[in-house]
This record gives structure tokens, C-alpha cells and sequence, in this order.
């Protein structure tokens, strides 16, 4: 393959794009305070390739590079740097970011919608708020857009789009700007010729018709901040249907328009159509997917799809794209849809290839300098001011009216919020499982007045999926340690497992991940003992949480399992808990 001028998503590359692009946008510095590192078995090592009789040493990507729920990745270059941008739903920070400079490794950056002022998740559904962020950059300034999904199920969504816009990847972000419903899984692309389009797939609601009903295309201003003029239809899709997550990028004259298909499961794929000019018609590559496991339940990494062009300075393109990897084949994605990248080559007729169409485990990375990252800390002693970037929470922002590090310096105080069901002021503090082996453990203060006031350890999925570690009053006085089951909404206590921990005032708590069991563990200072019940770890699933309604369209999970610590006050009487560190441990 020979060298190409990169138009990753239009302007991406310095000096690209006909002159439109500034300067690159000040790069991260050398300083990894606060930032966590995934993607680790990506450093393993290298293959060593023999070419005219030298000896190259290859680096190896190793997938997932961004293990545990990271779905639907946009991927963009801005000079020797990469970033991942990722789904987040109903879990703030709001679009997760990632960061390298040789796609090999990877660190977390934390997310960019902070706040409510960018972002409201008050009352969300499961599986809704932010899909499908799509990053771009363009004269300078990043640009962000996602989806804020209020609902969704029967065959209606409820979509706004958004845009928000910055000078560097950091911040400070505009408020959004409120685009279009019409549709979900938004992206801009950045012509040549100064024009901004906005993309996404079209939805109609009516039965009978095809609910993913093409792909749309609207001119974007980027001084207004809005779309003007005509809505073009650019893309109707193949037999496979369900076409959705549109890209577009230019390359020796042709318009290349990258989508999902087949839904984000077992069918998923991803799709090529190019025309020569924007506005189609496109015309779908001839020998298929570009990308797809369907049909090859063998493969490590199933459900491939939903992808995102970028080319490295020298001219090497690369996908990145979401997968999930089933317990059993075709069963339980525990870990929720991770992201992936592959090579791409050029046939050529101009078209982009992966070899063999199907995910790899292990592929060649580019010809770039070798670019790790420290490793994450497996202690977070909660010494920092704010919460580390490895930490979510669930449907409101961290902030000083619910969570605090400065109440009790070295320990995380959450306020308690709502039941386990809640969906406008929860106080969960988690962070996603990232292999099917892995644990958490923390030591609590918390000294519940009466029975309307827990607080534990959490293995959780959504509202109807979860197990849950808790300590709270009971009748006679007695604190107690108990566990409690939510499975597809139906509760289950587990008498079993209760524990006096009466006049315990650091008591240790465990959650375990022991590939499709989950354990609990407590330690009142004479060391670790387990509680005697062995809990599945697939109802925490996207698969189990599917509600399937005869004759309508299924209603899918689209997040991942998490591990946190969950505080509630059902009474509102000011109940909090205190957490010394926590330590998240991984066999990734």
C-alpha cells in the first residue's frame, strides 16, 4: 500500500483538507496524573516478521484494546495523537475518551459531558441516554455530537442530537446545541471545500414500514451551531437492514459512507458504500462486509460492527469497531460491547479490506514509535480532589451535593440517594468489568439509623439486573450485612448470607467476577471470609437483559457489567457512608 494523504474524517490530518486545517490542537503532555491506562494486554509483545532477510520487530494490537463496556467507538487522529470516543448511556462522565499515539496502547481521559449544564440524565431509562458519539476536528476546534435517547422500545425512539465544540480535547466545552430528532447515531464529516455535513440513520416509527428507514444527510453551520438547508437521503442500505451509524470520508476522489448493520448482536456488521459525489448514489462494496462475525461462532470476538476509519501519517488505515465476547458461543456478553481496531488494506479497485472480513484477536500495528503508558494504580486511596477517570456514576454527576473526597480527606463519602430502582438521584460510584476475572474490594464506615438506610458493594448491569452486598439496621437494633438479588426485576433476598456485624466499624467488603459466578466477600479484621452463596454473573448481560414482546422490535441492553459502591437513604434523613480505597484487581 502505498503512502495516502489521511482524511480521517475529513480534516484530521495537519496540512489536509485543501489548507482548511489549523494547527493540531495543543497535544497531551508527558503528565499522566489522574489518567488510567486500559487496553493493557495490548503491550504484551511483538511478532518478529522476516523481510529480505532482516528481522522486524512487528508491534501487536491486541484485541479489545478497550475492554469491558466501550461501545460504538468514533476514532480520530489530530497530528501523532489518537483518540477513541465511546458510548456511555445512562452513566456520567457522558462519551468516554481514550488516548494514544501508536494505537497499540491506550489510557482513559475521562469523559467529556461533566456536567448537567452539557448533559441531563435525570431520569433515564436503562440503556438510554448518550448513544453513539461521533468526534471530528476541523480548523482548530473538536467537534463532539451524540444522541440523548429518552426512550425507546416498541419500534419508538425518543432521539435529540447534540453538538458540542472545543479547542482542545480537554475543555472547556460548549453548551450543546440542539440539532435534529429524526434519527440517532449522528457524525459530521468535513469536506474540502469548507462544507460541514451532519449524518445520521432515519427512523420511522410507523408499523409496517422499515424502522431503520436510510441514512440522511443535512449541511451543518459551524458558526450557528445548526443545520440548514434540504434533508438528502444518501443511503438505503442492503438486504441485511437495520443501517445506522454513518461515516464518511474521502479518498482518491471517492466518497466512502461506512455503516452498521444487521443490529448490534449477533448479525452486525459493517458496511461500504462509495460514491463520487457526496450526495450519492452510493453504491455498496460487491464482495460484502468489510467486517463481520456472523455465521462464525468460533471467533473470539463476536457481534463486529459499528466502525470508524483512521490512517496513521504514513498512509496505514485501521478500524476501529465494537465486539462483544460471549461466555459461551453465541451466549451471555457479561462484559457488555467492547471496542476493537483492525487493519485495513486497499484493494486496487479502491476498495478497503480487513483480512478475512472477520475480527482478529491479534493484528499488526503501525509503523509508529512504541508509546506506553504507566499503569493504572490497582489502589484508588481517594486521596485525589476529584473522583479518578476509571470512575462512573449513575444518572447524575459527581458533584459535592451527593459525593465528596474533601468531607474526610482519604475517603470517598457518598451521600445516599434512591432505592436500587431509582432513576433521577442514585449514589452509585462504579467502573466497568473488564474480564471475566476480576474483583473489588474497599473498606466502609457507615452506621445505618434504621432500616431505610444501606450501603455496600455492588456487582450491576441496570435496575432490573443486579446483586448487591449491604449493610443496614435491623429491628432489634443489630447491624447486619446482607445480600440481595434483582433478576429481570423479580427481587431475591439470600437469608443465607446474613452476617451480625454489629459494632464493626471498618468492615471490608468484596465483589468477585469468577468467570459466570459472582462471590461476596467481608472481612471485620480477621481476615477475608466469603459469603456462602455463589450468584450469576450472566443476568448482569446485555442478552439477559433483552425484553422480547411478541410481534414488536426487541428492546436490547447495550451497556456492561459494573462493580461499584452504592449508598441509599430511603428516608432522605442525611445517611451517608465513608469508603477508604478501593482496589480493583483484573486478569485481563
Amino acid at each position: 500500500m502505498t503512502a495516502e494523504r489521511p482524511l480521517d474524517r475529513g480534516t484530521s490530518d495537519p496540512g489536509a483538507g485543501g489548507g482548511r486545517m489549523t494547527a493540531a490542537g495543543r497535544p497531551l503532555d508527558g503528565d499522566t496524573s489522574g489518567l488510567a491506562v486500559t487496553g493493557g494486554r495490548a503491550t504484551a509483545g511483538t511478532t518478529t516478521a522476516a523481510t529480505t532477510g532482516t528481522t522486524t520487530a512487528v508491534p501487536l494490537i491486541h484485541n479489545p484494546v478497550l475492554p469491558g463496556f466501550h461501545p460504538d467507538p468514533s476514532i480520530l487522529r489530530v497530528g501523532e495523537d489518537y483518540y477513541l470516543a465511546t458510548s456511555t448511556f445512562e452513566w456520567y462522565p457522558g462519551v468516554r475518551l481514550h488516548h494514544s499515539r501508536d494505537l497499540v496502547h491506550w489510557r482513559a481521559l475521562g469523559g467529556v459531558l461533566t456536567e448537567r449544564r452539557l448533559l441531563d440524565l435525570r431520569g433515564a431509562g436503562d440503556s438510554c441516554g448518550v448513544w453513539a458519539p461521533d468526534l471530528s476536528y476541523v480548523d482548530g476546534r473538536f467537534y463532539l455530537i451524540f444522541t440523548d435517547v429518552a426512550s425507546f422500545e416498541s419500534g419508538y425512539w425518543d432521539p435529540r442530537n447534540y453538538v458540542v465544540s472545543a479547542p482542545d480535547i480537554n475543555g472547556p466545552w460548549s453548551d450543546p446545541a440542539p440539532l435534529h430528532g429524526r434519527g440517532f447515531d449522528p457524525s459530521l464529516f468535513h469536506d474540502e471545500d469548507g462544507t460541514s455535513w451532519l449524518l445520521s440513520m432515519s427512523a420511522d416509527w410507523r408499523p409496517g414500514r422499515e424502522p431503520f428507514a436510510g441514512i440522511e444527510a443535512q449541511r451543518f453551520d459551524r458558526d450557528a451551531m445548526c443545520v440548514v438547508g434540504p434533508v438528502r437521503t444518501l443511503f438505503s442500505g442492503t438486504e441485511v437492514g437495520m443501517t445506522e451509524g454513518p461515516r464518511i470520508y474521502r479518498r482518491q476522489g471517492w466518497y466512502y459512507l461506512v455503516t452498521a448493520e444487521g443490529g448490534t448482536s449477533w448479525e452486525h456488521q459493517v458496511t461500504v458504500a462509495r460514491s463520487r459525489t457526496l450526495t450519492g448514489p452510493y453504491q455498496p462494496d460487491p464482495e460484502g462486509p468489510l467486517l463481520t462475525s456472523r455465521g462464525r461462532p468460533d471467533l473470539e470476538l463476536q457481534k463486529a460492527g459499528h466502525g470508524a476509519l483512521v490512517a496513521t501519517p504514513a498512509g496505514e488505515w485501521y478500524l476501529a469497531h465494537l465486539v462483544g465476547r460471549p461466555y459461551t458461543p453465541l451466549g451471555d456478553c457479561v462484559l457488555g460491547r467492547e471496542t476493537a481496531i483492525q487493519r485495513v488494506d486497499w484493494t486496487p479497485q479502491g476498495w478497503p479490506r480487513v483480512a478475512g472480513a472477520v475480527p482478529a484477536v491479534e493484528v499488526p500495528g503501525p509503523d509508529l514509535p512504541p508509546h506506553p503508558w504507566p499503569a493504572e494504580p490497582e489502589v484508588d486511596e481517594f486521596d485525589a480532589p476529584r473522583l479518578g477517570v476509571h470512575w462512573s456514576t449513575l444518572r447524575r454527576p459527581a458533584g459535592e451535593d451527593w459525593l465528596s473526597l474533601s468531607a474526610r480527606p482519604g475517603y470517598l463519602r457518598i451521600h445516599g440517594g434512591q432505592s436500587p430502582v431509582g432513576r433521577v438521584a442514585p449514589s452509585l460510584v462504579a467502573r466497568r468489568v473488564t474480564s471475566p476475572e476480576c474483583a473489588l474490594e474497599t473498606v466502609m464506615e457507615f452506621r445505618p439509623a434504621n432500616f431505610r438506610q444501606l450501603a455496600g458493594i455492588t456487582a450491576y448491569y441496570n435496575t432490573r439486573n443486579w446483586h448487591y452486598a449491604y449493610v443496614s439496621l435491623d429491628d432489634d437494633g443489630r447491624r447486619v450485612l446482607e445480600l440481595l438479588s434483582r433478576d429481570g426485576g423479580h427481587r431475591i433476598a439470600h437469608r443465607e448470607a446474613r452476617v451480625d456485624v454489629t459494632g464493626v466499624d471498618r468492615l471490608g467488603l468484596r465483589v468477585e467476577f469468577d468467570g459466570p459466578m459472582v462471590r461476596f466477600g467481608y472481612d471485620t479484621g480477621g481476615g477475608w471470609q466469603g459469603l456462602p452463596v455463589e450468584l450469576d454473573a450472566t443476568i448482569l448481560s446485555d442478552e439477559h437483559a433483552a425484553q422480547i414482546v411478541p410481534g414488536e422490535p426487541e428492546a436490547w441492553g447495550f451497556t456492561g457489567a459494573f462493580v461499584g459502591l452504592w449508598v441509599q437513604d430511603l428516608g432522605g434523613d442525611g445517611a451517608y457512608a465513608d469508603f477508604d480505597r478501593a482496589r480493583f484487581t483484573s486478569r485481563e
